[in-house]
């Protein structure tokens, strides 16, 4: 059991498990490890920068004596912009890559069956042993890209959940007089 949290051991299954999937599963673990470090971006950036945003945006309009002018307005209004458009950083990319995942899954069930359909061509029969690598190749990658793309969904809510909540505490805090 001790054997599995060898380093050697682990790399050496995750080799298996990439060479089994095909060449869309390194597609698939590369996005994946992109999507995430956005991800883990984000959720630094609300755990521990947006307070300082938020108050930074306070100071701001406290410091203002003019609160009800046109100009005033605008300042707000550019205050609660800079509030939204850091908070919604990279989710543009995160959402895309969320989307590209099971995309790649599918390109990994079309290689994979063609790789099947070549060994029935070559060999002439329907050996399972033989289409066995194939049908890896087309059920792995689906299964990872899947997978991406439902925890992706899953963290993308969390991230836009407190974005929106950044939103209105800060709308909330700059009050017009």
């Amino acid at each position: 059991m001790l054997e599995i949290f060898n380093p050697a051991n682990a790399l050496g299954a995750l080799q298996t498990f990439l060479d089994t999937g095909g060449q869309v599963l390194v597609a698939i673990m590369v996005l994946t490890f992109v999507m995430w470090a956005l991800i883990v971006e984000r959720l630094i950036y609300f755990g521990f920068s947006q307070s300082a945003a938020l108050k930074s945006a306070q100071r701001n309009w406290g410091a203002r004596t003019d609160r009800n002018s046109w100009y005033a307005l605008a300042v707000r209004e550019k205050l609660v912009s800079e509030i939204k458009q850091e908070s919604n950083r990279n989710m543009v990319l995160i959402k895309g890559m969320v989307a590209v995942a099971p995309l790649l899954g599918l390109l990994g069930t079309v290689t994979g069956m063609v790789e099947v359909f070549n060994v029935m061509a070559v060999t002439g029969s329907s050996n399972a042993r033989l289409m066995a690598g194939g049908i890896s190749k087309a059920t792995i990658p689906t299964m990872a890209g899947l997978v991406t793309s439902l925890f992706g969904i899953l963290m993308i809510n969390v991230i836009e959940r407190s974005a929106n909540k950044a939103i209105v505490q800060v709308s909330d805090d700059l009050v017009i007089e």
